[in-house]
């Protein structure tokens, strides 16, 4: 159901900006609104300016987050951003000035930004741009990127009015929470969380949001709900996203049809997916000849620098099918390119400070390689 992919892909979507699509997710949502709250416990927010779904994790993964930031200073500015765009509305005025005048007064700590420093300009021209893209605020004059360069730097923003649909409505009051796990916990209160709706709903929202839901033993009370309900749910994801779901022993998984492409999907086609894609060829491989082994629940552990020999092997082998990007890389950034991107995939997993792999069965799940012969015809073009 292409409305219902919609809504998982996108944040929210802007009426304003795509008013025929947001007619067409409008007119869709009764065919999807029951599984969305009954199945993924999701709330479905229509309004005159935009519909937006809220989507939780079953569980929190270091992959999820806003990827355009990556300190915590940034997701500080955001929030204070928000809370300086709570007493403006749609079509209200402001100056960049007037945001940093709030972001430092404001700053919940003893180390205010100090907007002399090049570091605290580029965070919040980050947060900025997207907060723009985001169609938080408008830039009606001016660059912010001159900000970088130049604290003094004014541009003139605008409200839209949206940014109090950004954050979702807490059941509890938030202001004793102290991690993650205490939003995590304010969700279900005293429910019993291993059992019922609150264990239907984490099961589902894993496995649509998740690359893959391992099973993690005997007493784990979602793989069990996948094995004796994977008839049920095979059938809601065919309906509802016409996807198939796989499950292993030691391993659940969506799968998509290889015509149909959903954001931040494996493979994707691009020069990264392809590598990763060589790359467990060569474990499946290995694990084949015994030169790897695997434990009872199909993992294979190994040292970061057997991965490494390994993905230096595929670079030998299959360098001239890369993007120039990858050809020119050090081993060294490669090898660190190719674990980040497995481990945000559900690959493998770092442990021991780095120095040891964990190789996940979703590896084996998914390989490829180039035809035989690729290199040398490629040799013979040059």
């Amino acid at each position: 159901m292409k409305e219902l992919e919609v809504l998982l892909e996108n944040f929210w979507i802007i009426k304003e900006k795509n008013t025929e699509l947001y007619h067409a997710i409008k007119d869709a949502s009764p065919k999807f609104k029951e599984f969305l709250e009954e199945k993924l416990g999701y709330r479905l927010i229509i309004n005159p300016y935009l519909i937006k779904l809220e989507k939780l994790p079953g569980r929190p993964e270091a992959w999820m987050g806003i990827s355009d930031f990556g300190s915590v200073e940034e997701y500080c500015m955001f929030c204070l951003l928000l809370s300086f765009l709570e007493d403006r509305g749609p079509g209200e005025q402001f100056v960049l000035s007037q945001i940093t005048e709030y972001v430092q007064s404001t700053w919940p700590g003893d180390e205010k930004p100090d907007w002399t420093l090049f570091r605290y300009r580029r965070c919040l021209v980050k947060v900025l741009r997207f907060a723009a893209e985001c169609y938080i605020i408008r830039v009606d004059d001016g660059d912010e990127g001159r900000f970088i360069d130049a604290q003094d730097a004014e541009v003139l923003y605008e409200s839209t009015g949206l940014s109090r649909y950004f954050v979702r409505n807490f059941t509890t009051n938030i202001l004793g929470y102290s991690s993650w796990r205490d939003i995590e916990a304010g969700e279900w209160l005293e429910a019993d969380r291993d059992r019922g709706r609150v264990r239907r709903n984490r099961v589902y929202r894993r496995l649509v949001m998740s690359p893959a839901v391992y099973n993690e033993g005997e007493d784990d009370t979602d793989y069990a709900y996948i094995k004796n309900y994977r008839n049920l749910l095979q059938k809601d994801f065919e309906d509802m996203l016409d996807t198939v779901l796989h499950v292993h022993k030691n391993g659940a998984f969506m799968v998509l049809d290889m015509t149909r492409h959903w954001k931040d999907m494996f493979p994707d086609g691009s020069t990264m997916s392809n590598i990763v894609l060589q790359v467990n060829k060569e474990i499946v491989d290995r694990v084949a000849s015994g030169q790897l082994q695997r434990r009872h629940d199909d993992i294979v552990v190994v040292s970061k620098a057997q991965l490494e020999s390994m993905i230096e092997k595929c670079r030998n082998t299959f360098f001239h099918g890369w993007s120039k990007e990858y050809r020119e890389m050090t081993l060294t950034a490669l090898c660190g390119s190719v674990i980040e991107y497995m481990e945000g995939f559900g690959m493998l997993e770092t442990v021991n400070g780095g120095r040891e792999i964990h190789i996940l069965p979703m590896c084996g799940k998914v390989t490829g390689s180039y035809p035989e012969g690729f290199g040398d015809r490629k040799e013979e073009s040059l």
